[in-house]
């Protein structure tokens, strides 16, 4: 939803909100004297630095540096947009976020919000049909099949499980025919008309983490290529984003100690069906960062366990560099290699729940499968092998959080590549570099402190770039400075941020001389917005790329990639 989030709501919802209780749910704390401290969740540590005062209702890491108050700890640790924070915390308050948006805008989102509320109506009433048809005649082949593979009528029901008649129009005469389009339910001829993308398949609805029907999935029976069929992106379903089997697996055991990642349907029912109910399956598409992140909510320990074949292995290795970014303090990742020809679901079948579950023992942690990978084919003898190795490792590491984790696997580097790691990593010019980053501020708070020193030059900044600012792309700071700036009822900022956890370093920006008496404040700013706008989409069209590259961008994605590589080609 667009528009504008009045800075006087987010002041109350920060007046509500209980930083403590907020943290504690997400980071366990421990009372110390007046405030509360943890280990922090943002860089590995041994010893607790990561403070939070109930008085300043404000955190802060004596390690790392993270600051800020219940919502810049929701961006930073849920990996949130700044709006999408203050959405996740009035939730937990009962409070109904208001956009300040014109009657154009707040059309236009309450259009939106119909459309996804109409479709996911509509694949509900559809899953319905196509249970229903699996128990009529029509669906004996597909009933015949599914207990071939072992699947009673208990897990099927569990699953929603369901059949598509084999006919051309069997949703046409049912539902209407524009929704189905949009659903991605048929397909439009070019000669005019539609018919069904599914026929004569057996029918996996995939649920979102609120049960709703977002997609199908469609196993073809007969020789009908693909075997495997799925829905097409839509405004509700979002391949990228979603897996398989959470709903059920969340009904089934709640918060799970480890998650199997899997990459087919029947696997997650054939492993449901022998009482395994910890696995999930990606949806055709390679492992996405934004499934990794969906993942770890619910458990810190994932098993990625694909075909024992070249294509598993690929998306083994594709899903490990995924998970780099993702791998802090805590969480694991291990690979479950199966005999050639295997897949989950044939294997459970042949040996057994205890015997399938006993492999898990066997699983390879993700840091020796990292240097088995790399160090496959080379000759660690020979100094040019061992130079590609460096080559090869130094970009993959450098996407690991810091912390003991990435320094061990960089010393387990060190053994195999040899001193050139030495040299490269620990020069002069990156101690050089972090020294001088301590005494300047970063581009989002320079921008912060120009813009507090010199308000009224806000609407300088080009109107896109100030709506990058209030989606959060900037940072918590910058996004509150500039809600604050942008309220007509605030006369100052001394007077938005009295009393709230930001007072004391708007008050610290305020006494910097050098933003006092700048020949050209208004040149200093849109500089520094044009550098940090620079900076911004760069890092989402690397994002972007990165997610095209497992297939993974829906249409909106996909023009928004597309005007970034056109920007960056001016």
């Amino acid at each position: 939803m667009t528009g504008r989030i009045p800075q006087a709501f987010i002041d109350e919802l920060l007046d509500r909100a209980d930083i403590v209780e907020v943290i504690n749910s997400r980071v366990p704390l421990k009372k110390a004297g007046r405030d509360f401290v943890a280990r922090c969740p943002f860089h590995d540590e041994k010893t607790p630095s990561f403070t939070v005062s109930p008085y300043k209702q404000f955190y802060y890491c004596f390690g790392c540096g993270a600051s800020g108050s219940a919502i810049g700890f929701l961006m930073e640790h849920e990996h949130l947009s700044f709006p999408e924070a203050i959405e996740v915390l009035a939730a937990q308050y009962g409070l109904t976020v208001p956009r300040e948006a014109g009657g154009e805008a707040r059309s236009r989102d309450d259009d939106a919000r119909n459309r996804i509320t109409a479709l996911l109506r509509l694949n509900q009433e559809v899953a319905v049909f196509y249970a229903s048809q699996l128990r009529e005649d029509v669906g004996r082949e597909a009933v015949a099949y599914l207990r071939a593979r072992g699947v009673d009528g208990k897990t099927a029901g569990r699953f929603g499980l369901g059949y598509a008649p084999a006919g051309w129009d069997s949703l046409g005469s049912r539902f209407p025919s524009d929704q189905l389009l949009k659903a991605g339910l048929t397909i439009e001829r070019e000669s005019g008309g539609s018919y069904d993308r599914f026929r004569h398949r057996i029918i996996f609805p995939i649920r979102n983490r609120r049960g709703q029907v977002i997609g199908f999935g469609g196993r073809a029976l007969g020789d009908a290529q693909p075997k495997y069929l799925n829905s097409p992106e839509t405004p509700a379903f979002h391949k990228g984003r979603e897996v398989y089997g959470l709903y059920e697996l969340l009904q089934s055991v709640g918060k799970p100690s480890q998650l199997l990642v899997v990459e087919g349907y029947m696997d997650v029912i054939a492993l449901a069906q022998q009482g395994i109910h910890f696995a999930v399956a990606t949806l055709g598409t390679a492992v996405t960062g934004e499934h990794l992140q969906l993942l770890f909510r619910y458990s810190d320990s994932l098993v990625f366990c694909f075909d024992g074949d070249a294509a598993g292995r690929k998306a083994a290795w594709r899903a490990l560099e995924a998970a780099l970014p993702h791998l802090r303090e805590g969480r694991k990742l291990g690979f479950l290699w199966l005999p050639e020809g295997e897949d989950p679901d044939s294997l459970v079948r042949r040996e057994g729940p205890q015997s399938f579950t006993g492999r898990f023992q066997g699983a390879e942690p993700m840091s020796e499968y990292f240097f088995r990978h790399l160090t496959g084919g080379l000759n660690l003898e020979r100094m040019e092998d061992r130079a590609d190795l460096y080559r090869r490792a130094k970009t993959l590491l450098g996407r690991l959080p810091k912390g003991p984790f990435r320094e061990m696997m960089w010393a387990r580097l060190k053994e195999l590549a040899g001193n050139v790691y030495v040299e490269s990593r620990q020069g002069g010019a990156e101690r050089k570099w972090q020294r001088v980053a301590l005494r300047q501020p970063n581009l989002e708070d320079r921008l912060a402190a120009l813009l507090l020193h010199y308000p009224e030059l806000c609407e300088a900044l080009p109107a896109s770039f100030r709506d990058g600012v209030s989606r959060g792309h900037c940072g918590e700071f910058l996004a509150m400075v500039l809600s604050v700036l942008e309220d007509e009822q605030i006369q100052s900022p001394e007077e938005g941020f009295r009393n709230g956890p930001y007072h004391e370093k708007v008050q610290a920006c305020l006494r910097l001389s050098e933003f006092r008496s700048l020949e050209d404040p208004r040149h200093e700013l849109l500089d520094a917005a044009t550098a940090l706008q620079k900076k911004t989409r760069q890092k989402r069209l690397e994002a972007l790329a990165r997610k095209a590259d497992s297939g993974g961008l829906n249409d909106e994605e996909k023009e928004e990639l597309k005007r970034l590589m056109q920007t960056r080609a001016i």
